[in-house]
């Protein structure tokens, strides 16, 4: 659930989420952007004040700081999801700006203690996390949060993963695409995801699909290139290929698509 990314999750919402989807339907939510991406909201915030008015450092650090009460209010407003038992993990994803510091592993120790109550999944994507394995690893497992595993362009800051899972509690992956050209260089922001997947590719995530499905009590593994519903394509051949029923209607041909589409921009490693 990206939404509660960009703005504080409502109760009423929530529960309208949760009556409408069938049982065993479970929700993964973002966690707000404020808890993971402060220089960004601190952004939105000046850009939402009056043109003639300006916030003082003091007054813009009251504004963008946690506290309590954004805390609080997250949880509640995801509380109908818990209560029908709807609510699948958090993913808490930092930017790839986001490198290992002290203050870095306070502020996700933070995180985690205001939602050790809930599955949480941990993104990070700057290379220093992977070059200190063992202390993410110390660090996450004290609070038997996940490390989710991404598949994305690799340039030379880019985390490096070994896509196992590091608690049996569960387990989250997240395919981005690897379209390198538009990563960080794109006119809209869903272009840097216009990236098809072909079945080779595939072929990797699955074996560890089938390997990790028998290590964790739950896994979540998201395909998030969703250009022009590339992602649905690619959704729908890890299915097939871990040799579970494919439920598209008739007149969708996503497979053959995804499997003959000559256009697919493709991504160095």
């Amino acid at each position: 659930m990206n939404t509660t990314f960009y703005g504080q999750p409502r109760a009423d919402i929530a529960r309208g989420w949760a009556e409408r989807t069938p049982r065993g339907f479970a929700f993964a939510v973002k966690l707000f952007q404020k808890f993971t991406h402060p220089r960004m909201y601190t952004e939105r915030v000046v850009k939402g004040l009056p043109a003639d008015a300006a916030a003082t450092p003091d007054a813009l650090a009251a504004l963008v700081d946690v506290n309590a009460a954004d805390l609080d209010e997250f949880r509640s407003g995801i509380e109908p999801l818990a209560d029908a038992g709807k609510l699948g993990a958090l993913l808490a994803q930092f930017p790839a700006s986001f490198k290992d510091t002290p203050a870095s592993r306070e502020a996700i120790a933070r995180l985690l203690r205001a939602f050790r109550d809930y599955p949480v999944a941990v993104e990070l994507r700057h290379k220093s996390w992977s070059d200190a394995i063992g202390g993410t690893l110390a660090l996450l497992n004290e609070f038997k949060a996940a490390w989710a595993q991404i598949d994305e362009p690799k340039f030379r800051f880019s985390i490096r993963q070994n896509f196992l899972p590091n608690v049996d509690g569960f387990y989250y992956m997240r395919l981005h695409g690897r379209n390198a050209a538009q990563w960080w260089s794109h006119e809209k922001s869903e272009d840097r995801y216009n990236y098809l997947y072909s079945n080779e590719e595939l072929e990797p995530f699955v074996e560890t699909a089938k390997a990790v499905r028998q290590l964790v009590k739950k896994m979540y593994l998201y395909t998030n290139n969703h250009f022009s519903a590339k992602s649905v394509a690619n959704a729908a051949m890890i299915k097939a290929q871990l040799g579970e029923p494919v439920d598209l209607p008739a007149d969708v041909t996503a497979l053959e698509t995804a499997t003959a589409d000559p256009a697919r921009p493709r991504g160095r490693r």
